[in-house]
């Protein structure tokens, strides 16, 4: 019976490492998308002979990019921060309390 269990954990936990993936690629074709459009709208309204090269233009690029660095790494960085480890604490405590209702 350990062996199914164990075989359940890492199907979980690689199942919602697949969702956090999906989340981030979904993030960053977001960023990509509507950054395009903003590069576009802007080039459209320059004045004449005005750079494109000034802050306005990029301000949402850059912190909306720190965001997104920040999703990456939370998504392919492992254990990351405390909350992953707290996560897996309870689902094993949540197994354990299961297995033990099972056998009585």
């Amino acid at each position: 019976m350990e062996i199914y269990d164990e075989n359940n954990v890492r199907y979980e936990q690689a199942r919602r490492q697949v969702e956090r993936l999906r989340g981030f690629y979904g993030h960053l074709f977001a960023y990509i998308a509507v950054n395009a459009m903003i590069v576009v709208y802007n080039i459209r309204h320059l004045e004449p002979g005005e750079s494109y090269f000034q802050f306005k233009n990029f301000f949402t690029a850059t912190f909306w990019g720190i965001g997104l660095v920040a999703h990456a790494a939370a998504v392919y960085v492992p254990n990351i921060g405390f909350v992953r480890n707290w996560e897996e604490k309870q689902i094993r405590k949540l197994m354990e309390k299961k297995e033990k209702k099972r056998n009585l």
